[in-house]
């Protein structure tokens, strides 16, 4: 057994773990919960897993990812490296940062929270009621006595059902069996009862001593990369607490098929769920709560909407199924689930509702998002689209909906991008190109005066954008101009420099190659692709749409009409793109606060048609057709012109 001791470059409290001969760094990473950045799940394709070597040595090739001088620096790829005995490594502050300081659309900003309220106003105007069943009462029971010998059950029950018109029955959960009789006589017999009745059945879920004890929901948006929640009172559904943290998931992997083989591994299932139930959600419940000053016991409902993927590592139900032909997941729908079933830190007999899924790629973080862009409430064609570490697809109105999802890849999230990073602090999150100069002018993810790290999802869009608006790319993505911004290496592969190593935070040229822009190219066309085929498999195009409707994290920071010119969104009037936020977010909130919420989504889902791409003959034809700026039909994109 061999020590590795990981210092962290944030200054955070050093770790020391015992790793197996054999094991890589990454796998001991993993195994002390030390958070390092491993988009790929550690095969070695993206670079991303960067650590200094500080003392000790170490085993392994040196890489294409790590140059001759950051290599006899210390760096190594902690993947592909194994200690050859005690060793000490320094973990960059860039390859932790994803787990706190990730800009996502997470309620932070005024903006979004305007945009999260005026999503509820809008549905309930469509006319879904926000009300539940959820009831509390204050009930002064008589105190037994040798003459009155009434169990405390019994007693309970009967002053409960007197409470509340039209109740036929009552029932107790344990946890409240459990809890009564200390209760009871703390208070003098004087308690609140909370709970849910439901066609004359009052189930108490609680007791208090308090009398004004709070009623509370939460509602969850677990992404593949991040997750945000926050906490309501659900009565008035005033939002008391949020909360946003990194997916503890994704040191096994940026994307789902990375986690679903992780899952398949020895200790996996237990591994991919404790990573998103304790590591994540765990400590984001809790430190809600205590924000809005109440324990998670008073958490009746929660509401969590995920893809299909993300819904089965939380349960802890077998994946692989999703990721093989013919596709098919354990569930789609799962009801009746408590608190105490999946051990999730709230009243023990709290409901957790899961917005449902609808295919193996279009989950409840879908259903629950075209719930709220109100799609169904609509004469005109609308296309919703969620941009994330993958791209799913709605397309109807009031009569029908269909939906897709398309592999887009981890470039949005900045993975397969040499200099890409998720968009924390010092990523390059926009980019305006002078045409005569070449020089940049970047907009940069942090505090003012913060220097570039690397370049995020909206960055990415920016500045492909820019150097084909510049003419200095050309539609195949290649370098056709020189400046003292562009430079090749000795294979003669171009490259635009966004920083000199002067400029960047970490000593370290940022550039965007032409290797990097092939690839975005495959994931902008992996998006415009699945538009084309859904509405072409309807004999439509592009100018049926009335609304066009962006969210998810990236979707916050896009410039429509850059991504536009890329060919990544279709060419129409800009009036027509509307940002939505989080509507995963949204949908769950509303799931949580309204028993008809829940129904109306349960009821989309069950009708909205799912496309599988992967089947489907044509898409390849569309994918290639769409690998060019903006695309081989030059006549789909009329405004994207070069200057």
């Amino acid at each position: 057994m061999y020590e590795i001791t990981f210092q962290f470059e944030n200054g955070a409290q050093e770790v020391k773990f015992s790793a197996a001969p054999g094991s890589t760094i990454l796998e001991a990473a993993k195994s002390a919960n030390v958070a390092i950045d491993a988009p790929c799940n550690g095969n070695g394709s993206c670079g991303k897993c960067r650590v200094k070597l500080v003392s000790g040595e170490v085993t392994g090739v040196q890489t294409g990812h790590i140059s001759d001088e950051d290599y006899a620096a210390g760096w190594r790829l902690s993947c592909s490296t194994k200690p050859a005995g005690d060793i000490t490594v320094l973990v960059p502050d860039i390859a932790s940062a994803y787990q706190s300081r990730m800009k996502t659309a997470d309620l932070s900003s005024g903006e979004e929270i305007a945009i999260f309220n005026q999503l509820q106003q809008d549905v309930q105007a469509a006319g879904v009621d926000f009300t539940n069943d959820f009831v509390q009462a204050v009930l002064t029971l008589d105190e037994p006595t040798l003459d009155d010998t009434m169990p405390d059950t019994e007693r309970l029950a009967r002053f409960a059902q007197d409470a509340f018109d039209g109740c036929t029955e009552v029932r107790l959960t344990y946890h409240t069996v459990k809890k009564l009789a200390k209760t009871l006589r703390e208070a003098n017999f004087k308690v609140q009862i909370t709970g849910t009745l439901t066609d004359g059945v009052l189930t108490i879920m609680d007791v208090s001593e308090k009398e004004d004890a709070p009623l509370y929901g939460c509602a969850i948006d677990i992404g593949t990369t991040t997750v945000t929640g926050v906490l309501m009172d659900l009565k008035t559904g005033t939002l008391t607490a949020k909360a946003s943290a990194g997916n503890g998931q994704i040191r096994y992997g940026a994307d789902v098929i990375n986690r679903i083989v992780e899952q398949g591994k020895p200790g996996g299932v237990k591994r991919l769920q404790d990573a998103i139930l304790k590591e994540t959600l765990l400590p984001l419940v809790a430190a809600m709560c205590k924000s809005a000053g109440v324990p998670v016991s008073r958490v009746f409902r929660v509401c969590i909407a995920s893809n299909t993927t993300m819904n089965h590592l939380l349960l802890g139900v077998d994946a692989n199924p999703v990721r093989m032909e013919p596709y098919i997941p354990t569930f789609f729908q799962w009801r009746g689930m408590t608190a105490k079933d999946l051990g999730f830190p709230a009243n023990p007999d709290a409901e957790i509702l899961l917005a449902p899924n609808i295919g193996s790629y279009v989950g409840g973080d879908i259903t629950a998002g075209a719930f709220t862009s109100l799609i169904w409430d609509k004469d005109e064609f609308s296309l919703f689209i969620d941009l994330g570490t993958n791209g799913e697809l709605v397309f109807g109105n009031r009569d029908f909906m269909m939906s897709c999802a398309c592999s887009a890849g981890p470039a949005f999230e900045g993975g397969d991008i040499s200099c890409g990073m998720r968009a924390t602090d010092g990523a390059v999150e926009s980019v305006k190109i002078d045409k005569d100069t070449m020089e940049p002018t970047l907009g940069i993810v942090g505090p003012e005066g913060q220097k570039p790290v690397g370049i995020c999802g909206s960055g990415i869009i920016d500045v492909i954008a820019e150097l084909y608006r510049t003419s200095i790319i050309s539609s195949k993505g290649q370098f056709v101009r020189e400046g003292k911004r562009v430079a090749h290496d000795e294979h003669g592969m171009g490259r635009y420099i966004l920083a000199t190593a002067a400029e960047s935070e970490t000593g370290r040229e940022i550039s965007i190659t032409e290797v990097d822009i092939d690839s975005f190219i495959r994931a902008k066309a992996a998006i415009f692709s699945a538009i084309n085929i859904m509405l072409s498999s309807l004999d439509m195009d592009v100018s049926v749409l009335s609304h066009v409707y962006v969210a998810g994290g990236i979707g916050s920071g896009i410039n429509m009409e850059n991504a536009v010119r890329i060919g990544m969104l279709p060419d129409i009037d800009r009036e027509l793109f509307e940002y939505l936020g989080n509507t995963s977010l949204s949908g769950a909130y509303a799931m949580a606060r309204s028993d008809c919420a829940v129904d109306k989504v349960d009821e989309l889902a069950s009708n909205m048609t799912y496309m599988e791409l992967s089947t489907n003959p044509r898409y390849m034809d569309e994918f290639v057709a769409a690998c060019f700026l903006p695309h081989t039909s030059r006549e789909l994109f009329p405004s994207s012109i070069q200057e």
